[in-house]
């Protein structure tokens, strides 16, 4: 490639908007330890799984002798501590051997504007100033290929509880009703539980069709299908039922749903995984990649393990992203010994984000009526817990609410 082949970036997408990268193949020469394992750590994060990433030691002038008999990559990142005059007589020399469409990163330690427009004006793609972070390097590869796109409109949540029977369909649930009526925007569940699914049957609707028409039938699967699909539950709330039948059996390949979410990204603000339990490749991933990541537990022993399984896993596969949160569910059940939150949250290193007090006859009224439960108590304090878990999940501050007075009932009735 002649040096006018190579191609410059046009700035590079905040840390939240990074678009994964395509399958490209990248080959790095670093002459540092350090820009070698950030680059390590870069490979394994979720937004660059497609890319086929290469380190190798050396610098500017082992990539010239490495090019001179092979091909390049779509990506080469260059690191360089020589002086200008150097740099530009490698880049020179490596121009000679690049294969059209190659593009060129440079990184170096000095923070200077006019050699960056010289690079620039030799066809750089970018140059980099170290120090810099995992997801600045990985949001300066996303920009080559992704400036013109616009960044996908939905961040995913995905729900899951840490055993059976910990109530994470009705969080999952309550939590995108909140969303849709409190915060005001377009939310979409998608019930995973293929055979056992209730999102039909908390929000009272029976559809004909769901999200096994969408993964089954990946060949006509678009934005057009995905809106036919969809059942609406009020105007800002809509859902992708499971089939519930257990008339065949649901083995799953590891990405059957990664068209749906990224057509779901690109039309919704806000899509709820409403995910069993169960731990499947498809399962996991669902949890890995998910903007959001919350694990439903009750407090005792069994689902305390789990959840501290469940923690240590997602945080490896998700070091670049947020934490999972904890949503404590049936806190104080009646005549139940139970972990308190204080060590439970102790045992897990972690602070739960919320946690729900037991109340059977609120919960079991919303379940047999197919309502949530601020439809059935507006009012009421776990009605409250859920619109805070929806600010929590997407970013926005808790309401402070004033403490009710104790008093309150026996003033009023002494001044009237």
């Amino acid at each position: 490639m002649s040096r006018e082949t190579f191609e410059t970036a046009a700035g590079h997408p905040s840390a939240v908007a990074i678009t994964p990268m395509p399958r490209v193949s990248l080959q790095a020469f670093c002459e540092s330890a350090e820009l070698a394992a950030l680059i390590h750590e870069a490979a394994d994060d979720r937004r660059m799984e497609k890319a086929h990433v290469k380190v190798n030691m050396g610098g500017a002038s082992a990539a010239v002798e490495a090019y001179r008999t092979s091909p390049t990559p779509n990506v080469i990142i260059l690191e360089n501590s020589a002086d200008r005059a150097e740099l530009m007589a490698q880049l020179d020399a490596l121009a000679e051997y690049c294969d059209a469409g190659t593009k060129v990163i440079v990184v170096g330690r000095h923070n200077d504007i006019s050699l960056y427009r010289e690079l620039m004006g030799r066809g750089v793609s970018d140059y980099l100033v170290q120090p810099f972070g995992v997801l600045d390097f990985i949001g300066a590869l996303s920009a080559l290929y992704n400036h013109d796109v616009t960044a996908p409109l939905g961040r995913v949540i995905a729900v899951a509880g840490s055993k059976g029977g910990v109530g994470a369909s009705c969080v999952a649930h309550n939590l995108a009703w909140s969303i849709a009526r409190d915060l005001d925007l377009a939310t979409v569940i998608v019930d995973v539980d293929l055979p056992f699914g209730t999102a039909g049957l908390d929000f009272n609707q029976d559809p004909p069709q769901g999200v096994a028409e969408a993964i089954f039938a990946p060949d006509r699967l678009d934005s057009n299908l995905v809106d036919r699909l969809l059942s609406k539950c009020s105007e800002k709330l809509s859902i992708l039922a499971a089939p519930t039948t257990i008339e065949r059996a649901y083995d799953m390949q590891e990405t059957a749903f990664d068209q749906l979410i990224e057509l779901l990204r690109a039309s919704t603000p806000y899509i709820i995984l409403d995910i069993p339990h169960v731990w499947t490749a498809w399962s996991r991933r669902l949890l890995t990649v998910a903007d959001e990541a919350l694990i439903v537990a009750s407090p005792e022993l069994a689902s305390l393990r789990n959840t501290k399984s469940l923690l240590d896993n997602l945080r490896a596969a998700r070091r670049n992203d947020p934490a999972p949160r904890i949503v404590l569910n049936g806190v104080g059940m009646p005549k139940r010994p139970e972990i308190t939150t204080t060590d439970f949250a102790k045992a897990i290193e972690a602070e739960p984000a919320v946690a729900l007090p037991f109340d059977a006859r609120l919960f079991g009224a919303a379940a047999n009526n197919g309502q949530m439960i601020a439809e059935v108590e507006d009012g009421a304090k776990i009605a409250a817990i859920f619109q805070d878990l929806a600010r929590i999940a997407t970013g926005r501050a808790v309401i402070k609410r004033a403490r009710k007075n104790l008093f309150e009932p026996l003033l009023a009735v002494l001044k009237g």
